[in-house]
């Protein structure tokens, strides 16, 4: 985080890990989501390893409208942002904010016009948007002037905090404050490792959980089963 405390999506861009990285990342948080909160209605964070025939995404959805999308295919990955409350708001700024999607390469446009990822009228929701193909050497975002006097202008800091962090405390301390809840750190930094589950690591976060009602989880979300 900058020191003035200003957070964008261009400091998110920094802070990113690699594509393999964050994808295996989201798969351990949705693996402990489907552990922590184990009716899919409830969760933030979830994966989806089939969203197409080519492509798995990634995503998070607030019970206040903020979300985002990361979508992992073979032509790289790109991620979709949407702060509710954001200045930048198409709802708030008439239209997508300048420079938010303007520079994405032709090869994740059809992520951009995507029906998931748009209204009812065809309009991207979106307040903050990232990108790397195979070849960058880093995460690619748009040439953007953001609002000023505005700490989170494009809510890119609170969207995205749990990947910027990285780590299995940061998960802990998030679902303890958010579901209310204890989490054993240890059986958290195993399924963040994405270690096969066992019966104890199962049962240190969630005791009312079998894990036979994990199947449908395990394999949509592609997370391992086996060293």
């Amino acid at each position: 985080m900058l020191l003035d405390g200003r957070v964008t999506v261009s400091d998110v861009a920094r802070q990113l890990p690699p594509v393999p990285v964050l994808r295996d990342l989201c798969r351990s948080i949705a693996m402990l989501e489907a552990m922590v909160s184990p009716e899919w209605e409830d969760r933030l964070y979830s994966f989806d390893a089939r969203w197409s025939t080519s492509e798995e995404m990634a995503s998070m959805r607030t019970a206040s409208g903020d979300e985002y999308a990361i979508v992992f295919a073979p032509y790289g990955a790109f991620v979709r942002g949407f702060a509710h409350e954001s200045p930048m708001s198409p709802y708030v700024a008439d239209g997508t904010w300048p420079g938010v999607l303007d520079e994405v390469p032709e090869v994740f446009r059809p992520c951009v016009q995507e029906p998931a990822f748009t209204d009812e009228d065809g309009m991207p929701v979106v307040t903050a948007c990232l990108w790397r193909e195979p070849a960058d050497e880093g995460w690619r975002t748009g040439t953007i002037a953001f609002p000023e006097d505005e700490d989170d202008p494009d809510g890119a800091d609170g969207l995205f905090a749990l990947l910027t962090a990285g780590t299995p405390q940061a998960y802990k301390e998030f679902a303890e404050d958010y579901y209310d809840l204890r989490l054993d750190l240890a059986a958290v930094r195993h399924v963040y490792a994405l270690r096969p589950l066992t019966p104890d690591v199962i049962a240190a976060l969630n005791p009312h959980l079998t894990p036979d009602e994990l199947t449908e989880d395990i394999d949509s979300i592609g997370y391992p089963q086996e060293l």
